[in-house]
């Protein structure tokens, strides 16, 4: 069964209108779906390198943990 998706709690539109999946949702989805998503709870386990690593060292990874905390 498809569970429907909850604008602000599951995703949201960025500047440019695309939606982006927020920690609460990848973490009921379960795990890493590899693609390097902005709000990744699971340190990209299956994002091929260099992209890993590129992804850990942006400033946008450091911001990870408050994700995790936060997202239930």
């Amino acid at each position: 069964m498809t569970q429907e998706l909850i604008e602000g709690e599951d995703f949201y539109f960025n500047e440019n209108g695309y939606i982006v999946l927020t920690a609460k949702f990848h973490l009921k989805r379960g795990e890493c779906c590899g693609n390097g998503c902005k709000h990744c709870p699971y340190d990209y386990v299956n994002v091929d390198e260099p992209e890993r690593t590129k992804l850990l060292a942006s400033p946008k990874s450091s911001q990870r943990e408050d994700l995790r905390t936060n997202a239930s």
